[in-house]
Order: structure tokens, then C-alpha cells, then sequence
């Protein structure tokens, strides 16, 4: 093992200079505000959605939407739905925030005028309430930024009072409304706010709703008629609508010096072409005004990229984010819980097959099922990634057509990990199965993730967790497929050393094969470039180190497992000491950030509350559970559970045990380290637990055993 440090090293050489590129001197250089000095208008149309939009209904939306870029904002606040109260704070502090109390269709309060300005009422309030939240949003942000760089804020409306407002709760200039709006108010400061709430006041009515859109857009167009030219002109959806209508994506257009005609807009808080956040928008305001970004702020501007379809197919586009968002939205808890019953029945009905087995006649056909169905369960994970190769959103109920493409892609991964030579082995075909999971995701990690947004096990912008790199679900699906891949391959070197008379120089090129699919694992999981994963990098290094252990017949001890899981501790924070050093806006950088300025513990306190709320989850602890109590039985007392399969497994490929155990150590650390908890168990074990029993189902074939170890196949 004194080869793994080497090796580390090397692969982090290897990856640092893509990792972490010198471009990154070029976003510290914007977070410092050396953009030139600039008027910026945001126009905030609470609830705005893209279907709202037509050319000949919302003509001023249209137009901006083709002069500039566009794409779908993710308002997701504090909680479930964004109030629009809560997007206007947000707006405030350029981190999500909520408001201190009230329904969440209440509108922002009217504030006191006070000469040609204004004071927010309860102002002070929502400052301490979000302050003391486990987010510590600095609501005020945005106005007390600009107050300090000498300018002055002008806001039309409540909601654009609550956005601007300094932490005293004053703004400059203030009109109650578009339509009450002074002649040449957009002029007067550098940063206005609009605030356009036709469409919350419209209800859900189609008609009405219909009706309160054109009324926005020829609001839009009265405050467009009055801005200077070279004004930077924003539009957001800012929140959603009344709670009963639930989360959707809104509408962002971004347009004036600098933002490209047709494009779509991307930010590197989202790295999505075509989705961008609230708190995005505070930093466009602050670098469109030429301001130092502070250092609290959490969004990063946006920027145009790419070409957009031109008319109504560009609209469609972009309104087929929250299609997919919607249908991700609704499938989910189905889809979870029949993967809950299927999984917990097939672990019972399997066993019992395994423990009364025998050969010949119908058994042998009983037992082939079992193998397929534990193979297919084992591929559910990785085909649920596999789908969004599919435009499923687009053509066909999105439901249908997204569940028809899950099963498609699983039977397609069935059909090959049984039609090659390696089918007819122990190990073979789970671990094409396993390896067709861990290049999926690798490949995924590598190209920009695009496979992991809106797949049911994967992440939403709605849910708004992440947006890129590896979520904690997929991690620990990539964890135990590569764990179980190196066990499988591992196993095969072993063999075929054995049958050349070479067994301890092929155990070597075991552990050596474990060792590096781990590395190269971990480097894709930890580094900010592609899967951007805290906890991920401390739970890989602790099951790595088992599997190679065990894979070279060393001994595992408590002690040494703490040891390991203290070098990926370390190595988390290198890398998050080095992605804070280059001025980063992922989580690893600011978290690093945190420990600095010694304010670390809210955010600790928070995913470990995150993490301790799933332990009882009714969907994933079933699955945990059963699988958990069968995985240990499996690994530690087959003999016990009169299984014979599984004593024939170990007898002819005992490395699978390694694996197993690599895959437990690092699904149950990372349980303890990641804010889903309970999922990166489950997840584990759904993968890991069909896998052996698939391996067991064969294992009672005739002449699987000897072919196994011959090691053929």
C-alpha cells in the first residue's frame, strides 16, 4: 500500500492543471469588479414563465428575449416554493432567504415614503431572521454594497424596495408602481429595480392570467421607453406564484453592452447553458455597475453562450427545462417507492431460492430468472443516467416516454453482460455491469454531467441541491461500481496468474488494478472541474483502502480504517484549500472560506441535521435496511443461511467479498459525511446486493463453479 500515495500524487498532478485552469485567475478578476462602470435596470415580473411569453401578445418580452440572451432561472429559496417575498430578498442578499413570517402569497409590504425615497417596513426583522438561519443570508447585501461605492439605488414598487433597501431599510429613490413612475426615474442611478406583480395578482385563471402578462410586458415597455441607452437590462421571473401552483422555472433575459443577441444564458454557478439562479442576478447587477462582488455574495453573473433557436422554437426551448423539472417532479416518488418494494421483495424471494436450490430441471431455469432479475435490478441506477441520452421531454407523455427509455436501457445492459464469454463465470457478468455503471458516470463527470440533470436519481434545478458535478446518489452508485468493477477485474488477474503459476506477481496487478480505478474515481468525484464533491473524497478513501487490502491479504483493523478516513479529510481540505486560492465559487472553495473566517459550524450543523432527518425515511431506510441485514449475512455468516450458492462464490472468487466490503465501508461513511444520508446507502446497496446475488444464482448452475475456477470466462 505505500505505492497508493504515489499514485495519488501522480494522478493529482496529472489533473491539476485541467482541475483547476488558469481561467480562474479571469473570474477572480471579475469577483473584483474590473468591469467598467455601467447603468443596469433589473425589470422583476414575480412568477413570470415562458409560456407566457408570445411574439404578438408580450411583443417588449419578445424583443428583449431576441436582443439579448435568455434562459430559465431556478428561484428555489429556502423553501419548497419561492414566495415572492422570499425572491426579493433573495434579490437582497445574493443568497437564498426567506421571509420572517406570513402566508406565502403575500405580497411585499407597501414602504414608508420618506421625501424622494423610501424605508422598508419590517426591514430589520428579516435581516435578523435570515441572519440567524443555518444560510446566514445578508439580507441588504446589494443595497449597502452600493451605498458604500457612492451611488444610489431607485426602485419602482415593493418588491423592488425590499431588493435595494440598505441594511437600514432605506433606498434612494422610490415610486409605488410602472404606471405611477416619474418621468426619467430609470435614468437617475445607476441600479433601478422594477417591480411588475401583475401576474400574482392575477391568480391561476388562464384567462386572467392571459390578460395580467400583457399588462406586464406594456409595463416593460413603459420603463424600456425611459431607460438611457447602453442600460444593462435584466428580466426575471424572481419567484414562484401562489403555493398551491408549486416551484417552476421562470423566465431570465439578459440583455445590453456585452451580452450576446440569441444566446443562452449560463453562469458558474450553474455551468447549465440555459439555467441560471437567483442570486445570480445580484452579481450581474453589482458587475453591470462596475461593483466589487463581496465576498458573501453567492451567485456569479451571467453570461450569453451559444445560439438559441430562432422565434417561438427558441421559447419552446427554454420552457422544456421545466418540462423536464416538472416530469423529474412527479415521477420521483413513484418511482422510489416501487424501486422500495420491488428491491425488498426480491431480496426475500431470492434468498429463499438460493437456500433451497438444487440442480436440475425447473431449479435451473428458477435460478437463470433469478440471475437476470438481480442482474436488471443492478442496472436500474445507471439506466435511470442512460435515459437522458433520449430527448424524453420532448415528443409523447414525458412520463411514459421517460420510464419506457429507464427499462429499455436496463434490458439493452442485461442483454450484454450475458452475451459475451465472461457469462458464463461468477463474477463476469455483474461486473460488466458493473463497470457499463462506473464508465457511465465517469464519462458523464468528464463531458459536464449533463446525464445526471433531471434523472430520477440524479438532481433537479428545482430541488435546487446542485447543478453541476456529481450528486450524492450518483456518487454512491460510482463508488460501489467501481469498488465491485476492481473486485471483479481483480479477481480475473488472480485467475489467470493461477493458471499460469504466477500468483503472487498477478495478486500485485490486483491490487494495483484496485488502487488505480479508485484514484481515478476519486479524482473525478473531489476535483472542482468535475464532480466537485466534499464528502464524497473522505468516504471513497476508507472503502478503497479495504478493497486493497483485503484484495492483498492484509489485515483490517479499526485503527487503520480511521486512519484512512482521516487521509480523506486531509485530502478534501487540500483541494479545497487549493479551489479557495483560486478564487472559486464552488462549495468546496467557500467552505474552505468558512474555516478561515471561523464561521464553518452553521454549515456543518446544517448538513448534519441534513443528514440525521433521512435516517427514518420511509422510501430509502426499508431498502437500507433489508439490504444492510442480507449484505452482512452474505459477507459474514453465509454458512448460517444454509446458502450454498454464496459458499461457492467465496470457495472459487473470494475478491468479491473485498469489493462488497470496500462498497460498505464507503456507503457507510459517506452516509455519515453527505447531508442525503440515508440515499447514499440505499443507493449503495441496490447496486451492490444484486450483484452477489446474481453471482449466487450462478454459482448453483451446473458447472458454474468449475468454470469459475478454471477461471474461463
Amino acid at each position: 500500500m505505500r505505492g497508493v500515495g504515489v499514485l495519488l500524487l501522480a494522478v493529482l498532478a496529472l489533473a491539476w492543471p485541467v482541475a483547476f485552469p488558469a481561467a480562474a485567475e479571469a473570474a477572480e478578476g471579475a469577483r473584483q469588479g474590473d468591469a467598467p462602470q455601467g447603468r443596469v435596470l433589473l425589470v422583476g415580473v414575480p412568477s413570470l414563465h415562458w409560456d407566457d411569453l408570445g411574439e404578438r401578445t408580450t411583443p417588449h418580452l419578445w424583443r428583449l428575449a431576441r436582443a439579448g440572451s435568455a434562459g430559465a432561472q431556478s428561484v428555489r429559496a429556502l423553501g419548497t416554493v419561492a414566495c415572492p417575498i422570499d425572491g426579493w430578498l433573495t434579490v437582497s442578499a445574493g443568497a437564498r432567504a426567506s421571509r420572517p413570517s406570513g402566508p406565502c402569497d403575500a405580497l411585499p409590504p407597501a414602504p414608508r415614503v420618506s421625501g424622494q425615497g423610501a424605508v422598508v417596513t419590517g426591514f430589520a426583522q428579516a435581516r435578523h431572521s435570515n441572519a440567524e438561519s443555518h444560510f446566514r443570508a445578508p439580507v441588504g447585501l446589494l443595497g449597502d454594497t452600493i451605498r458604500r461605492s457612492g451611488g444610489c439605488t431607485a426602485a419602482v414598487g415593493p418588491g423592488a424596495a425590499l431588493a435595494l433597501a440598505d441594511s437600514r431599510g432605506k433606498v434612494d429613490v422610490y415610486a409605488p408602481s410602472a404606471d405611477r413612475m416619474p418621468a426619467g426615474t430609470p435614468g437617475r442611478c445607476a441600479v433601478t429595480v422594477v417591480d411588475v406583480d401583475d401576474l400574482l395578482r392575477a391568480g391561476r385563471d388562464a384567462d386572467a392570467r392571459a390578460a395580467a402578462a400583457r399588462r406586464a410586458d406594456a409595463a416593460l415597455g413603459r420603463v424600456l421607453a425611459q431607460t438611457p441607452p447602453g442600460t444593462t437590462v435584466l428580466v426575471s421571473g424572481i419567484s414562484d406564484g401562489p403555493a398551491a401552483a408549486g416551484p417552476h422555472l421562470r423566465v431570465a433575459i439578459a440583455a445590453g453592452p456585452g451580452v450576446p443577441a440569441g444566446g443562452y444564458l449560463i453562469s458558474d454557478s450553474t455551468r447549465r447553458r440555459g439555467i441560471v439562479i437567483t442570486p445570480d442576478v445580484t452579481a450581474t447587477m453589482l458587475r453591470a455597475a462596475g461593483l466589487a462582488a463581496p465576498a458573501e455574495l453567492i451567485g456569479t453573473p451571467v453570461r450569453g453562450e451559444g445560439r438559441r433557436p430562432g422565434g417561438t422554437a427558441g421559447v419552446t426551448a427554454l420552457a422544456r427545462h421545466d418540462v423536464a423539472a416538472q416530469t423529474y417532479k412527479s415521477v420521483l416518488p413513484r418511482f422510489f417507492l416501487g424501486l422500495v418494494i420491488s428491491q425488498v421483495a426480491f431480496y426475500v424471494l431470492a434468498m429463499l431460492l438460493l437456500r433451497r436450490a438444487h440442480d436440475g430441471g425447473g431449479r435451473r431455469r428458477v435460478l437463470a430468472v433469478t440471475r437476470v432479475v438481480a442482474l436488471a435490478c443492478a442496472a436500474v441506477p445507471v439506466s435511470t443516467y442512460l435515459v437522458n441520452l433520449l430527448p424524453w421531454w420532448q415528443g409523447g407523455p414525458p412520463r411514459l416516454t421517460l420510464l419506457g427509455g429507464i427499462a429499455a436501457f436496463d434490458a439493452l445492459i442485461v442483454a450484454l453482460a450475458l452475451a459475451g464469454p465472461w457469462r458464463r463465470s461468477l463474477l463476469g457478468p455483474g461486473t460488466v455491469v458493473a463497470a457499463v455503471t462506473a464508465a457511465t458516470v465517469g464519462l458523464d463527470l468528464l463531458t459536464g454531467t449533463e446525464l445526471q440533470l433531471y434523472s430520477l436519481m440524479g438532481y433537479s434545478p428545482l430541488v435546487g441541491g446542485r447543478y453541476y458535478g456529481l450528486g450524492n446518489i450518483a456518487f454512491s452508485v460510482f463508488a460501489t461500481s467501481v469498488l465491485l468493477t476492481g473486485a471483479g477485474l481483480a479477481q480475473w488477474l488472480v485467475n489467470q496468474g493461477a493458471e499460469r503459476g504466477d500468483g503472487e506477481r498477478a495478486r500485485r496487478w490486483a491490487v494495483t488494478a484496485v488502487v488505480t480505478l479508485g484514484l481515478l474515481a476519486m479524482a473525478l468525484d473531489g476535483l472542482p472541474l468535475w464532480g466537485a464533491d466534499f464528502g464524497g473524497v473522505i468516504a471513497i478513501v476508507p472503502g478503497l483502502a479495504v478493497a486493497a487490502m483485503m484484495v492483498a491479504g492484509r489485515r483490517i483493523s479499526v485503527l487503520r480504517l480511521g486512519a484512512f478516513c482521516g487521509v480523506g479529510g486531509v485530502l478534501v481540505l487540500a483541494i479545497a484549500y487549493l479551489d479557495h486560492r483560486r478564487g472559486s465559487s464552488t462549495h468546496l472553495g467557500r467552505f474552505f472560506g468558512e474555516l478561515l473566517a471561523g464561521e464553518a459550524v452553521p454549515t456543518v450543523e446544517r448538513k448534519f441535521n441534513a443528514m440525521m432527518g433521512t435516517m427514518l425515511n420511509p422510501t430509502l431506510t426499508p431498502i437500507a435496511v433489508a439490504a444492510l441485514v442480507l449484505l452482512f449475512m452474505m459477507l459474514r455468516r453465509p454458512g448460517r443461511m444454509r446458502a450454498p450458492a454464496l459458499e461457492q462464490v467465496y470457495a472459487h472468487a473470494p475478491l468479491l467479498r473485498a469489493g462488497l466490503m470496500g462498497a460498505l465501508a464507503t456507503a457507510v461513511v459517506g452516509t455519515l459525511v453527505n447531508d442525503s444520508g440515508m440515499a447514499v446507502l440505499a443507493l449503495a446497496l441496490v447496486v451492490a446486493v444484486p450483484l452477489a446475488l446474481a453471482a449466487g444464482a450462478q454459482a448453483l448452475q451446473p458447472a458454474g463453479t468449475a468454470e469459475a475456477a478454471a477461471g474461463r470466462g
